[in-house]
């Protein structure tokens, strides 16, 4: 009984503003990272360079998000989480306004790692902040709007930022993602109330203490191991997808926007659904089946040639409809895996593992896809099998661990550390 009253709980008006402050926050990050994805096509002509290398300027910010988060890890859980948002958060905004005006290739690998280095940690710290703030049972549904950011990063940020970078360039992108910054940024300062109810289950231990504690855990290893496989698929695929759908499927640079527009209006819409469908059937079933359909659309996408435009926009929908159901059960089905006092640590180390284990990805993708002299890019269906292989993968480990999670997350009393109404 109580599981369902928490489940159909509604929230408050501080809840909403939460969940639509944190959501508008996601937004500017998931952008930050996506953008890169449609700007492909723009860029690697324009600074003259290579898949390798464009690959290279995607992991940089995944290598040193990585190495940021390991480094703020075991300082995560001694501070306010409102006062290391907005620290994180400034610097992102300086790296993104780095990009900006990044005029050589060498430039802007280093203004994606400063970006990286700040970036990094705030997608932590909103799942640390989601976990403190709201029940597991209404966790899916928190996750399910917080994620439609990925979904409304496509129906109106990449879009408008393909729009902008075609009739200004490709910096006044990073530039619209900057004005947006200081909006959320303000919202922040001015409206989130302090998050601080987890400084008084800290344990007196140093900060290395603190980092060793969490990462050898076994259950937090294997919750580590599982977020590494978990951002296989996207960092292999979402790089190079604009450049596979223009090259070779035969969607020009006008239509982009249109297909990127669409599936993230499905997207929005599918991801409140999917959060409430978590928390009802089960967070694990409703990752099953979004990995099933995912693996599906992703070998049928990888194995395109040219195409209809409106077939490709329908396989785009569906698998990006795949990815959204992964990523919002997933999210909201480990956020109980660590306990209270580990939550920030948690949370920061498998960010990093995430990002690092994205940066791979991205490199390993770039080395796989080449470009042929006419054009297609070669061998992404060969990335296609890769992806498909760590879903498959993930799944069967997903699967032991919510054996464990589901009991530690229903009958843990510490999991709601701060009142929201």
């Amino acid at each position: 009984m109580q599981k369902i009253s928490e489940n159909t709980k509604p929230f408050t008006k501080y809840q909403k503003f939460l969940v639509a402050m944190l959501a508008f926050l996601q937004f500017t990050i998931i952008l930050d990272f996506m953008i890169l994805a449609p700007l492909g096509a723009i860029l690697m002509p324009s600074l003259n360079i290579t898949t390798t290398q464009f690959g290279l300027v995607v992991s940089v910010y995944a290598f040193s998000a990585g190495a940021s988060g390991l480094l703020a890890a075991g300082f995560a859980d001694r501070f306010d989480r409102k006062k290391i948002l907005l620290f994180f958060y400034g610097g992102f905004v300086v790296g993104t306004f780095l990009c900006g005006i990044a005029q050589t290739y060498q430039f802007l690998l280093m203004a994606r790692m400063v970006t990286g280095l700040f970036g990094g940690v705030i997608g932590s710290v909103i799942f640390a902040i989601t976990t403190d703030l709201f029940p597991f049972e209404q966790r899916g549904r928190v996750m399910g709007f917080v994620q439609t950011a990925f979904a409304a990063s496509q129906i109106m940020g990449i879009p408008l930022g393909l729009y902008i970078s075609n009739h200004w360039g490709w910096h006044a992108t990073f530039l619209m993602i900057v004005t947006f910054g200081v909006v959320v940024g303000s919202l922040i300062f001015f409206y989130l109330r302090p998050i601080n109810e987890h400084l008084k289950l800290r344990p007196d231990r140093s900060a290395l203490h603190h980092l060793f504690d969490t990462v050898t855990r076994p259950l937090y290893l294997k919750g580590f191991a599982t977020t590494a496989l978990l951002s296989t698929g996207g960092f292999m695929l979402l790089p190079f997808s604009s450049a596979f759908n223009v090259n070779n499927l035969g969607v020009s640079l006008e239509e982009l926007p249109g297909v990127f527009a669409i599936t993230g209006a499905c997207n929005i819409i599918v991801g409140p659904i999917v959060g409430r469908l978590s928390d009802k059937i089960g967070k694990f079933k409703m990752f099953s089946i979004g990995s099933c359909l995912g693996i599906i659309m992703v070998f049928i996408y990888t194995h395109l040639s040219v195409t209809p435009i409106s077939i490709v926009i329908l396989v785009s929908v569906l698998m990006f409809t795949s990815i959204m159901s992964r990523m919002v059960s997933a999210s909201a089905l480990m956020s109980a895996i660590p306990d209270p006092v580990h939550r920030g640590s948690y949370m920061s180390v498998s960010s990093s593992i995430q990002q690092i284990s994205g940066g791979i990805a991205a490199a390993v993708a770039g080395l796989i896809v080449v470009k042929s002299s006419q054009g297609p890019l070669l061998h992404f269906d060969v990335l296609g099998y890769v992806v498909i292989g760590a879903s498959i993968l993930t799944m069967a480990m997903m699967f032991f661990l919510n054996r464990i999670i589901l009991p530690k997350g229903l009958e843990n009393p510490n999991l709601n550390l701060s009142h929201t109404d």
